[in-house]
């Protein structure tokens, strides 16, 4: 994370309304305190790097949260679901700057980006969730929980608005079908 957590804030009440822009930046150094001018030092990459610096401070911050829960004798799909819903819970207040940082992430020039910060976000829900593989499946768990993560943001974030519970509801039924089915005439 390249920019300071209080201007990235600052940053996030003010996309929730303006949408993500340099201007809003800019406003976001003033809220703060800072010399407007001196922008591009605090925000070197720009809008998208502010974005991405967000979704690196709520890796950080779930991964805070998930550490004052009582995780261990959980069962791994369990903790990943209880990680998603706190990286949710924590951007609930911040729907509209969310969309727009995922409109800003969309960009074809920011694809990049997009999935180093999608791919950090999802090993930071598996190092919060105990994860310590070291072979092939730390690649297929990253990969997997990323897209089931991206489908439930964009069913989240759908123009009909859905509820936490809808959301959790739309993520359990992803995390099913990636349950290992038993074959019953093998029992």
């Amino acid at each position: 994370m390249n920019s300071e957590p209080k201007l990235i804030r600052a940053a996030v009440e003010r996309a929730e309304w303006e949408g993500w822009s340099p201007a809003t930046l800019r406003a976001a150094c003033l809220d703060t305190g800072e010399d407007p001018a001196l922008v591009d030092s605090h925000f070197p990459r720009g809008v998208a790097g502010a974005v991405a610096d967000w979704a690196a401070l709520a890796d950080e911050e779930m991964e805070a949260a998930a550490a004052l829960e009582e995780m261990a004798s959980w069962r791994i799909p369990v903790r990943v679901r209880r990680l998603v819903e706190l990286r949710l819970r924590a951007v609930e207040p911040h729907r509209e700057a969310l969309r727009g940082a995922l409109r800003v992430l969309a960009l074809p020039w920011n694809l990049p980006l997009a999935l180093r910060t999608a791919a950090r976000t999802a090993d930071a829900m598996w190092h919060a969730a105990g994860d310590t593989s070291a072979d092939f499946s730390w690649y297929t768990r990253r990969a997997t929980l990323a897209a089931v993560y991206g489908a439930t943001l964009a069913f989240w974030l759908s123009p009909r608005a859905p509820e936490m519970e809808e959301a959790m509801a739309f993520l359990d039924r992803r995390l099913a079908e990636l349950a290992p089915r038993r074959n019953p005439k093998a029992a």
